[in-house]
C-alpha cells in the first residue's frame, strides 16, 4: 500500500484543456465577449440535457436561484422550503429576496430532502419547495411533485451538483417550475464560473432575461427593475466545450463509484435510490467512528478528501436566532454532517488511483 511518499489524489481536478483555452482566445478575438452568439448557442444546447426546457444563462448558481426566486415574485411574508443539508447558497438566495427558509431534514440514503417532512412544513406563507440534488444523486422528484401540485407551490430544483441526473429517466431540471445549474470549476462541467436556469414557463423565462440585464431586452428600453447577472461569451464559450465532454465525463464518475463501491468495506458506500441516475459530483461515504482520525489517516495516505458539510445551514451565524439555532428538529441532518466524507470520484482517476482511494479508504475506516 502506497503511503506518505506517494504522489498526492486530490478530491477534485477541474479540467481546463486546449479545447477551452482555443475558445476562450477565439471569443476574446471576436470582440463580442458579452452577451453574445455564444451565450445563445450555449442556451440552445443545455437545453438538449433538460428536456428541452428554455435555458437562461446567469452568472453563477447563486445567480440562477436568486433570479429565479425573483422572477416568481417572491419576497418579504414568504416561506420557501429548503434542507438544512446543503450548500448556503441554497438559503442564500432564499434570504436574498426577503423571504425565509423553513428548513427541513433529509432521507439519510440519498442525502436529499426528505417529502415526509416537507409536506409537514407547510403553513399558509409557503409559496415554494426547493429540493436539492445534492451531490449529484436526485431528490424525489415523483414525490414532491405531487406534495407541491396539491398544495399550489412552486418546485425550484437546485441541480447546481447534479448535471445529467435523472430519476425514472427524466433529467433533473426539467421536474419543477425551474430548475437551477452551476458551473463551478469543481462541478461536473464548468464554464469557470457560471449558471443556467432552465423552466418549461416561456413567461418566466422572458422575465428572467430581463432580470439578468437590467431588466432590458432592448438596449435602454428597460421594462422591469433588474440586476447584472449576464454570463460572458467567454464562459459561454468553456461551457460548450465542456458541455460535448460531460457524458463521457459523468459515465467515468459513475464507473469509479461503481468500483470503489465494490472494494470499499471500512466505511458505508453511498446508497442509489431505485430509478435514480447518480452522477457522483461527490462520492460521499459515512464514517461510524472517528471522523477526524478517519480523514487524518486518508491525508497521511495520499487521499484528497474533504466534508460537505460539517455544519447545517440553520447552525450557521446567519441563520441563528438570537444566537442559537432555531426551532429545527434534523436528526438525519445532523448525523449526515457529523458522519460524511467525501472521497475523489472525478474522471481523470486512473486504475492504479482507485484502488490506492479504496485499499486508503478501508484503513482509515478501521482507524476511525
Amino acid at each position: 500500500m502506497p503511503g506518505l511518499n506517494a504522489e498526492f489524489i486530490p478530491p477534485a481536478r477541474p479540467v481546463i484543456g486546449e479545447a477551452e483555452i482555443e475558445a476562450a482566445v477565439r471569443v476574446l478575438r471576436s470582440g463580442m465577449v458579452v452577451q453574445g452568439p455564444e451565450v445563445a448557442a450555449f442556451e440552445q444546447e443545455f437545453a438538449e440535457l433538460v428536456a428541452g426546457r428554455h435555458c437562461v444563462a446567469v452568472n453563477s448558481g447563486t445567480s440562477a436561484l436568486q433570479l429565479t426566486l425573483m422572477g416568481l415574485g417572491f419576497g418579504p411574508g414568504d416561506e420557501i422550503i429548503v434542507p438544512s443539508f446543503s450548500f448556503a447558497a441554497s438559503a442564500n438566495a432564499v434570504r436574498l429576496v426577503g423571504a425565509e427558509p423553513v428548513f427541513v431534514d433529509i432521507e439519510p440514503g440519498s442525502f436529499c430532502i426528505d417529502p415526509a417532512a416537507v409536506e409537514a412544513a407547510i403553513t399558509p406563507r409557503t409559496v415554494a419547495i426547493m429540493p436539492v440534488h445534492l451531490y449529484g444523486h436526485p431528490a424525489a422528484m415523483d414525490r414532491i411533485m405531487p406534495i407541491a401540485e396539491r398544495h399550489g407551490l412552486a418546485v425550484v430544483e437546485d441541480a447546481a451538483q447534479a448535471h445529467a441526473a435523472a430519476l425514472n429517466g427524466q433529467p433533473v431540471g426539467s421536474f419543477g417550475t425551474a430548475g437551477c445549474f452551476s458551473f463551478y470549476p469543481t462541478k461536473n462541467m464548468h464554464s469557470l464560473e457560471g449558471g443556467m436556469i432552465t423552466t418549461g414557463d416561456a413567461g418566466l423565462a422572458r422575465t428572467l432575461r430581463l432580470l439578468r440585464n437590467q431588466g432590458m431586452e432592448q438596449r435602454y428600453a428597460n421594462e422591469i427593475v433588474g440586476a447584472n447577472m449576464r454570463l460572458t461569451d467567454v464562459a459561454a464559450a468553456i461551457g460548450r466545450v465542456q458541455l460535448t465532454q460531460l457524458p463521457e465525463w459523468t459515465e467515468q464518475r459513475r464507473a469509479n463509484a461503481k468500483f470503489l463501491d465494490s472494494r470499499i468495506t471500512g466505511m458505508i458506500t453511498p446508497p442509489v435510490a431505485d430509478a435514480a441516475k447518480h452522477v457522483y459530483h461527490q462520492y460521499t461515504v459515512r464514517v461510524t467512528g472517528d471522523r477526524d482520525a478517519a480523514q487524518r489517516k486518508l491525508t497521511e495516505l495520499g487521499i484528497g478528501n474533504a466534508v460537505y458539510y460539517p455544519t447545517p445551514i440553520h447552525r450557521l451565524i446567519p441563520y441563528l436566532v438570537d444566537g442559537k439555532p432555531g426551532p429545527w428538529d434534523l436528526p438525519e441532518t445532523e448525523k449526515a454532517a457529523a458522519e460524511v466524507v467525501s472521497l475523489p470520484v472525478h474522471p481523470s482517476l486512473s486504475q492504479a488511483d482507485l484502488e490506492r482511494i479504496a485499499d486508503a479508504a478501508n484503513i482509515a475506516g478501521g482507524a476511525a
